[in-house]
């Protein structure tokens, strides 16, 4: 029986002494996941924090992509700066607005994204996954890497925003396996958005070319190959970046801001249009390529 058919099922099989508050717990649950048009699918590089301030061409690419969609009924984001033991996702009802970095200006710190977390859906998450426990968390909250560039997607704050945490303890292979037991949330309303980049090495910055669009030949090699292999559709090329060469290595001295391409990738049907954006490198050693499947 499908979930949403069992729900409606309950509903009408419950006896009124079990009173008003439930009923319309359980309606809400129905309402907010009933099935909906197909949702698109996004990798957003982040980059510096400051992009949650300065107005330049990667925020306007932000803007963009949320004007070409639905506007969803929630979010899900895998953010690279969310990393623990085990698999949690966000379950409070209020998140708070993490400034999980230092040595930026005030003006950044002041800085709020109030929007509204979403209990239903974490539990919607938790329900999907079999490959993983996903354990609700109600302490972290919406990290740099969610909130940065979504307040420019959505600067009403108003879409209920969730997060999904890396397990530093699983394989490539499997963190692709859990985003693909999330695919339903697709046809639900839910955005799902991997917050990384797919070129991330602070330790080689140029930081004479902060500001500027410039990478280093190794950066370019890397980002070319993972834009071939994200456009062919080969994933397993992806989930094997180790073997890819010293480009990627370079590229990809941890794995925690690559591992969201793999979230976005993973949920890719055989129908889904693949297109790339804010497609420039900065500094030397970083790249804010970003990706919209469907």
């Amino acid at each position: 029986m499908k979930r949403r058919t069992f729900f409606k099922t309950l509903i009408t099989a419950m006896p009124v002494t079990l009173g008003t508050m439930k009923l319309n717990a359980l309606n809400k649950i129905v309402g907010s996941f009933g099935n909906t048009p197909k949702m698109p699918v996004l990798f957003l590089g982040h980059g510096s924090p400051m992009n949650a301030i300065e107005e330049n061409e990667f925020v306007q690419g932000f803007r963009k992509v949320s004007s070409e969609i639905e506007i969803p009924k929630a979010i899900l984001v895998v953010s690279a700066h969310w990393e623990t033991k085990g698999t949690l996702v966000t379950a409070m009802e209020h998140p708070r607005t993490i400034h999980d970095f230092g040595g930026f200006p005030k003006e950044l710190y002041d800085i709020q994204y109030p929007a509204p977390g979403m209990p239903e859906l974490a539990n919607e998450v938790k329900g999907f996954a079999t490959t993983a426990e996903v354990a609700l968390d109600d302490k972290w909250g919406l990290d740099h890497g969610a909130w940065t560039v979504i307040r420019h997607m959505y600067p009403k704050a108003n879409i209920p925003v969730v997060q999904l945490s890396l397990d530093y303890y699983k394989t490539p292979q499997q963190h692709y396996e859990l985003a693909k037991e999330l695919s339903e949330l697709r046809n639900r309303g839910v955005l799902i958005v991997g917050s990384g980049n797919l070129v991330h090495n602070l330790g080689m910055l140029h930081w004479q070319k902060l500001n500027e669009n410039y990478g280093y030949d190794w950066a370019i090699e890397a980002n070319d190959k993972m834009k071939q292999f994200i456009l062919e559709g080969n994933h397993q090329a992806l989930l094997n970046y180790s073997k890819q060469g010293e480009s990627f290595k370079l590229a990809i001295p941890t794995p925690e801001h690559y591992l969201p391409l793999l979230y976005a990738v993973a949920l890719q049907d055989r129908d889904d249009a693949v297109s790339v954006f804010n497609d420039e490198p900065v500094a030397g050693a970083l790249t804010m390529t970003s990706v919209k499947i469907g």
